[in-house]
């Protein structure tokens, strides 16, 4: 743990517990994220904390604190880890690095479309995904939607694989994600989101992926305006609360925080819907080159990186053939989907 991250957790240890009140009926859980006031996943979680105080009586409570008050996705995951913070946004790229069970979002086309993507969230396989990382003391309780991730880039839309050869495009710190910008012909750079609008604009690299609102929220189609939907894969974010707080909540207080979790992650896939139209919109009245894509258009980008998905270990291939079998009747263990 870095020094910063230590001095942080020492001021908010033992504030899981109390509330700003000053009152010991109120607890007052601490939930930190990097994602601005105006995302779709910060407002879905200020309702939870709506439907959590409505629903306990005042008696529960969340504090949300957004863009990155608290620190990066990894640093809030460890402080959930001491106790220190109760809850924290992350995307499941970043819980790739704890459960490896979780690298499976960051597989290209792993999801036939929306419709199967958030049938999965619910999916029996999907929610005994959220419990596999309980040996890292900390759990999921729900998943948002991120959408589908696209290339943008700087000089010139990415129509086909080749187009992406010789180019630097910005990923997550996945392996995964990394292994499949270099199957489709790129080459992998991980930055930091925060540094990656100066990164585009000085030539660090030549091009991110990310979705529609992120890439509108984040003004990067001011320096790199081509974007092109081949929606290569569809990584969501998972809430996830530590366990050394969770095992210290009632059955009562777990009840209200799961339904609560379960109703902001409703309201988040409405307001996500809206806010890609919105995003979508707004770069192109901005100057951004949008380039909707066929399923026939993206074929040649999903047969680059068709390997990924078969080339795994047995463990691996078994989760994709449930995650994939969601939607089409039934999962493996019976539950209608």
């Amino acid at each position: 743990m870095t020094r910063a991250l230590l001095l942080l957790a020492l001021l908010l240890v033992g504030g899981c517990a109390s509330g700003p009140t000053g009152t010991d009926e109120a607890r007052v859980l601490r939930l930190g994220h990097g994602l601005s006031t105006d995302h779709p996943v910060h407002l879905a979680m200020q309702a939870m904390a709506a439907h959590v105080d409505s629903a306990s009586g005042g008696r529960l409570q969340i504090a949300v604190y957004p863009s990155g008050q608290l620190g990066s996705e990894r640093e809030c995951l460890e402080l959930l880890q001491i106790g220190s913070l109760a809850m924290t946004k992350v995307s499941a790229s970043v819980l790739e690095g704890f459960a490896p069970e979780f690298a499976v979002f960051s597989l290209p086309y792993l999801f036939r479309d929306e419709a199967h993507r958030l049938a999965f969230f619910e999916s029996a396989i999907g929610q005994e995904m959220l419990a596999t990382t309980e040996a890292f003391r900390f759990r999921g309780l729900t998943y948002y939607d991120a959408g589908a991730r696209s290339y943008y880039t700087v000089e010139a839309p990415v129509r086909t694989p080749d187009d992406l050869r010789g180019l630097k495009i910005r990923v997550q710190e996945s392996p995964t994600s990394m292994r499949m910008v270099r199957a489709m012909g790129g080459s992998p750079t991980p930055i930091s989101w925060g540094e990656l609008y100066t990164a585009l604009q000085q030539g660090v690299v030549d091009g991110a992926e990310n979705n529609p609102p992120s890439y509108y929220l984040s003004r990067h189609y001011e320096v790199a305006p081509y974007f092109v939907l081949n929606e290569h894969t569809a990584v969501p974010d998972v809430l996830v609360i530590g366990t050394p707080v969770w095992d210290t909540l009632s059955d009562q207080e777990q009840r209200w925080l799961r339904g609560a979790a379960e109703a902001s992650a409703a309201l988040e896939e409405e307001l996500w819907r809206a806010s890609t139209a919105e995003a979508l919109q707004a770069v192109t009245e901005a100057g951004a080159e949008v380039i909707e894509m066929s399923a026939a258009d993206r074929t040649p980008f999903s047969a680059r990186v068709a390997a990924m998905l078969t080339d795994v270990d047995p463990a691996t291939r078994a989760l994709i053939e449930r995650i994939q079998a969601v939607g089409a009747s039934a999962d493996s263990s019976g539950v209608p989907s």
